[in-house]
């Protein structure tokens, strides 16, 4: 059975640290949107044409382009045993298209992990980017003052002000909720508690998918609804 996995969660929730590592555990690939759409730009495909015109212009890239470009990452072989999508589907229209794309596929694993709002303003607040190559650095101790990918400079990003965070935050409740309406009623969608230590996040990543895959019940804890309702 393939493993075809859409992960939600707020910014500073973690879900790119652990999509990564989950990819490579499994050995499937994390097709990253951003990533896709200047690939599809760069080699000039007939929808990176139509994706580079539109930004060109300055605006938005329409769901109808970016659903094509995903159609075509998920059509390439290295896809077939199942992948993780970062940053897709971001609206309902995205969503229920991309059930067409699925379509004589196993089914998709929506995982949604959940971080108190206090703690995303921790972390969010908190966070170094490297001045030179633009890698995000774990979050710790504030000690860590170089990169470790290239050695630069960690400086704070301009858009993590404890004012914009929240502003952020506000933003993605009110895009993300119908997304969760769509999937929550699937036996194969799981909440997990992203307020823990990344190897714990890790831990009920897998036993959540784990559990969707089969069918079975979501482990106990992680439907917590104090952890839900303090979003």
């Amino acid at each position: 059975m393939a493993l075809n996995l859409i992960m939600l969660g707020p910014p500073g929730a973690g879900k790119g640290t652990q999509a990564e590592r989950f990819a490579r555990t499994r050995g499937i690939p994390k097709i990253s949107t951003g990533d896709i759409l200047r690939e599809a730009v760069h080699t000039g495909t007939e929808i990176g044409k139509r994706a580079r015109a539109i930004m060109d212009r300055g605006e938005l890239v329409s769901d109808e382009v970016m659903i094509g470009i995903v159609g075509e990452r998920l059509g390439r072989a290295d896809a077939q045993a199942g992948f993780i999508l970062d940053g897709f589907p971001r609206t309902v229209a995205q969503a229920a298209a991309l059930d067409g794309l699925m379509a004589g596929r196993d089914p998709l694993i929506v995982i949604e992990i959940v971080v108190p709002e206090s703690e995303l303003v921790r972390r969010l607040s908190t966070r170094m980017i490297c001045a030179s190559c633009g890698h995000n650095a774990p979050i710790a101790d504030g000690s860590q003052t170089v990169c470790s990918l290239c050695g630069g400079q960690l400086v704070q990003r301009a858009d993590d002000s404890q004012a914009v965070v929240l502003e952020r935050l506000k933003i993605y409740r009110a895009n993300t909720k119908p997304l969760v309406d769509f999937y929550q009623s699937r036996p194969t969608f799981r909440t997990i508690n992203g307020a823990q230590g990344p190897d714990q996040v890790a831990a009920a990543l897998a036993s959540a998918i784990e559990a969707a895959g089969t069918g079975g019940p979501a482990p106990a804890g992680l439907d917590d609804v104090s952890i839900r309702g303090s979003r």
